[in-house]
């Protein structure tokens, strides 16, 4: 039919179909039936997904009843929540349980979500409490709180009506779907724990050692109401407390407190070693021991338990010793009452030869054992003796503390040498009085060991190499012991002087007969 038209007519027809199809090209571009390559920019969704939000902090009501909580939430909008720190401690509340909440608005199209989770607070009485600024951080945002001032007030028997009927019956319905949180009503149960300051002696004599311990004691039942709390914050008052002026302190080694089972009054209870030392009265000043306060966690029980909660509530409760005063006595009269050490002690003695010769030089050890201030024992001082010479003593201390008494030995190792043959009394050359606070009487250690000195008289001096000094015992041995002219050292250094010259001297010739050949 096409064929059948004029020319003109068929041009015509040509191009109205060629207008056609690019017409359908246009309209199938805008419609995007047909993409040709898919967007290079990510999409709308997963941009938005990866931006942090926005976060804020909001506060509850800062006055309420004790029955009821104070709340801390977050609020975050534009994002999902990934992490988020800790809620802030408040100092005189509990935290209790926590809340989330999701809103959801559309508006205009646009639909926008927002988080909120609140910490709920349990006060643990009533008064004025201080929440501090604090931070929090909530996916990568930190957000802050200026804090405030906290007014818990008095139980109330019913919460105060809110305004507005339609806000009261929404958060029925949400009560009835979720179960409105009800504070527990907390009772303090009667517990059988007390702290003691326990002194072993009453009285005591100028320089005896009396046991102190601060112990703790609470009834096996009493375990779940009761924990320590902070006592190596503690523990630095108390010692101030337990210190005395007038007084040599030996405490106890540190250990770990644990309990121990003990009966007191026919009672059973864990008793709890805090800390204890030996005290030794310098003077007859009493030792005076103030009251000694220790705070404790106290938890109070739920009055009605419920399951799946913890039923208790921390609280705190300071416990104090009674007062103690230790009074000091005067020792008996004595010529060197100001001297003489005080304890229960005995001596043991050991000596390093068998047989002996005039001038050689041997070891006598005066060992004191038993109970006292061994810390400050002196040394037994020798008595002049003709024939004989003593040097030292080289002394050792060993102070053993265990099961409230402290204990231990004392050397004193002194070096001998006879130049006279016969037996050697050495109960005339040292001797030790002490004052024994058991028997109230003064007592002498003396030594029992009468060595017997064999060979001629003798006047030269003679040492052997100490037994613990290796360094030096080979030359010890061989030392020539004849007395010296005090300027001997002189001399040696002059001589020194002329060699250093005459070497110099011959350098100087080297180097010359060495240039002249050059």
């Amino acid at each position: 039919m096409l064929l059948r038209m004029p020319v003109t007519l068929r041009w015509f027809f040509l191009l109205l179909l060629l207008l056609l199809a690019e017409a359908g090209a246009g309209l199938q571009a805008q419609t995007g039936a047909a993409p040709a390559a898919p967007p290079a920019a990510p999409a709308p969704a997963a941009a938005k997904s990866a931006a942090p939000g926005q976060a804020e902090v909001v506060l509850g009501r800062t006055a309420f009843p004790v029955n009821d909580y104070f709340t801390i939430s977050f609020r975050l909008r534009g994002a999902a929540l990934e992490r988020y720190s800790p809620f802030p401690d408040i100092e005189g509340f509990k935290k209790s349980s926590k809340s989330s909440t999701t809103t959801t608005r559309i508006v205009g199209g646009q639909t926008s979500t927002e988080l909120t989770i609140t910490q709920r607070y349990a006060a643990y009485a009533e008064g004025e409490f201080e929440l501090k600024p604090f931070t929090m951080t909530v996916n990568g945002l930190t957000i802050r709180s200026a804090g405030g001032k906290l007014q818990v007030l008095p139980q109330q028997a019913t919460p105060p009506p809110a305004p507005g009927g339609a806000a009261v019956q929404g958060l029925g319905l949400l009560d009835k779907l979720f179960g409105k949180p009800k504070p527990q009503e907390f009772v303090e149960p009667q517990d059988n724990a007390f702290l003691a300051l326990v002194p072993d002696k009453t009285s005591v004599f100028v320089g005896e050692g009396v046991h102190v311990g601060l112990y703790f004691y609470l009834t096996p039942a009493d375990q779940g109401l009761l924990s320590f709390y902070n006592f190596g914050g503690q523990l630095p008052e108390i010692l101030q407390l337990m210190r005395q002026r007038t007084a040599w302190e030996e405490p106890f080694n540190e250990q770990e407190i644990v309990p121990e089972t003990v009966v007191t009054g026919g009672k059973t209870y864990l008793r709890y070693r805090l800390y204890e030392a030996e005290y030794y009265p310098l003077n007859t000043q009493p030792l005076t021991f103030p009251e000694i306060p220790l705070q404790m966690v106290k938890y109070r029980v739920a009055k009605k338990p419920e399951a799946g909660l913890d039923n208790r509530m921390e609280g705190f409760k300071t416990y104090r010793t009674t007062a103690r005063t230790i009074s000091v006595k005067p020792l008996p009269p004595h010529p060197l009452r100001d001297q003489v050490p005080v304890g229960d002690y005995h001596l043991r003695e050991a000596i390093n030869r068998t047989s002996f010769r005039t001038g050689q030089a041997f070891t006598y050890s005066f060992i004191v054992e038993g109970e006292g201030n061994l810390a400050a024992l002196a040394a037994p001082v020798p008595q002049p003796v003709a024939g004989v010479e003593v040097y030292g003593p080289d002394t050792e201390t060993g102070i053993t503390r265990q099961a409230g008494r402290v204990g231990g030995t004392k050397r004193f190792q002194y070096r001998l040498i006879a130049r006279r043959p016969g037996v050697l009394a050495l109960d005339s050359l040292l001797s030790l009085v002490f004052f024994n606070p058991s028997t109230a009487r003064y007592d002498t250690l003396r030594p029992e060991v009468r060595p017997a000195v064999k060979g001629p008289a003798s006047t030269t001096l003679a040492f052997t190499a100490h037994p613990d000094d290796p360094y030096y015992q080979d030359m010890l041995e061989s030392a020539d012991n004849r007395v010296q002219r005090r300027d001997a050292y002189a001399e040696v250094l002059r001589y020194a002087n002329y060699i250093l010259l005459a070497l110099g001297a011959l350098a100087l010739f080297g180097w010359w007969r060495g240039g002249r050949r050059a």
